[in-house]
């Protein structure tokens, strides 16, 4: 009995998407008994993380064929092909080509190219990438920006955009599809269209899927760069109630000192605008963050700098990561914070986000909110998703991928609970 493709993924939400790309991709190039580790950079932990799972399936699936793709492999390939368990090391722009994963012995164990020479994003990465309840597409990919802790550019490549009128074309085939929700998602989304003739903004781009495909009743962005923000977005912030009232700030540190030093374009005043602009225009808007804690050179005071915003600027939904060092990346170079200081202070920048997040939900009770049904089963009831992202367990009969009306009549620290849906669906 010939056994399946498997694939792993490490890190960010694009390497989930990217890795459903893969797994069509390998079964069109007939690939079977098989395992590809879809690696992620971002931090040393995940890596290591990537290496001990190739070890463990080597011990598990002595017969099947390891392969070894994404940032992790993008940027240091040797170190994977070292491995005597792997058995063929792809890099990012390799990793969803025709062809890549068939028997081609002539081109050895390491086919990994120059990341920096892609300027285009490819076709298949505007094909949509989907769970049940709502649909992804990439409409961007790779940075330009060389902030001092990040090794993801030199895994990704430059900034490179999907032409408007493909993303607005595959939005439109989700929507006829009844997806009642897409994510428009990316490396640096708010980058989008620069390097696109006439140099269009992701506002504009916001703004046309929303006029073109009117039958979509739910647009979302992902993580978003608080130094990007166009006034179109803005705009349609203000405007167009199908563009979720959610945005996710990669702010790394509320320390201005720090902020320089990470090589970050914005600072702590110019993040605080933002929210106070955004909020103007559209007050239900929440907001959630990614946020460092340990940085080199991070005193107590700077820290608590970070540690401040998250009440001041009204967060509610945290990313908190402890720093870590990546070989190669100018921090790295960097006066280091002690380990144990670095995981104390993570440990307090993630108790303000569960006390941050706790005041958010105790906002929502008594309401009737919207959600789109992400999991549900007959007789038990589910989880559905706000506009605002607060998540939602409720009782009751639902269909995945509906957008119901839900009564929050509580929560428990990290989402509501609604008891009585009303079952009728959102139009």
């Amino acid at each position: 009995m010939t056994q399946d493709v498997d694939v792993i993924t490490f890190g960010c939400r694009l390497n989930a998407y990217e890795s459903e790309i893969i797994r069509k991709q390998a079964a069109a190039d007939g690939l079977t008994d098989a395992i590809v580790f879809n690696t992620c950079a971002v931090t040393g932990e995940a890596v290591r993380q990537a290496r001990q799972a190739i070890r463990k399936a080597r011990r598990e699936r002595p017969g099947a064929r390891l392969i070894v793709t994404g940032c992790a492999a993008q940027i240091d390939p040797a170190a994977f092909a070292a491995m005597d368990e792997v058995d063929l090391v792809l890099g990012n722009a390799e990793k969803s080509a025709p062809g890549s994963y068939l028997p081609r012995p002539e081109l050895g164990r390491v086919r990994v190219n120059d990341i920096m020479s892609v300027t285009e994003t490819a076709g298949h990465l505007i094909d949509g990438l989907k769970d049940r309840a709502r649909a992804y597409v990439e409409v961007q990919n790779g940075c330009d920006h060389r902030c001092t802790f990040c090794i993801i550019p030199f895994g990704r490549g430059n900034s490179r955009s999907a032409a408007a009128g493909e993303v607005v074309a595959q939005v439109g085939r989700l929507a006829a599809q009844g997806y009642r929700e897409v994510v428009l998602t990316g490396v640096d989304v708010t980058s989008w269209g620069a390097d696109l003739p006439g140099q269009p903004t992701l506002g504009q781009l916001v703004a046309r899927i929303l006029k073109l495909v009117p039958e979509l009743p739910r647009l979302r962005l992902s993580s978003i760069d608080a130094a990007e923000i166009d006034p179109d977005l803005m705009r349609c912030l203000a405007e167009e109630p199908r563009l979720m009232p959610y945005l996710h700030l990669s702010l790394q540190a509320g320390d201005d000192m720090i902020l320089k030093r990470m090589k970050r374009r914005h600072s702590r005043a110019d993040a605080l605008q933002l929210i106070e602009n955004v909020r103007a225009v559209r007050p239900d808007t929440a907001f959630g963050a990614d946020l460092i804690a340990g940085f080199p050179t991070e005193t107590e005071a700077m820290f608590e700098n970070t540690l401040s915003l998250v009440e001041q600027a009204g967060l509610s939904f945290l990313h908190v990561f402890p720093y870590s060092a990546r070989p190669g990346t100018p921090a790295a170079r960097m006066p280091a914070v002690k380990g144990d200081v670095v995981k104390a202070r993570a440990a307090r920048l993630r108790a303000a986000g569960d006390a941050a997040l706790a005041r958010h939900l105790d906002r929502q009770v008594g309401r009737t909110i919207m959600g789109l049904v992400e999991r549900a089963k007959p007789g038990e009831g589910g989880v559905a998703r706000a506009d605002d992202f607060t998540e939602i367990a409720f009782t009751g009969e639902a269909v995945i991928g509906e957008i119901i009306a839900l009564r929050v009549t509580g929560h428990d620290g990290k989402r509501v609970i609604a008891r009585s849906p009303v079952l009728e669906a959102a139009q």
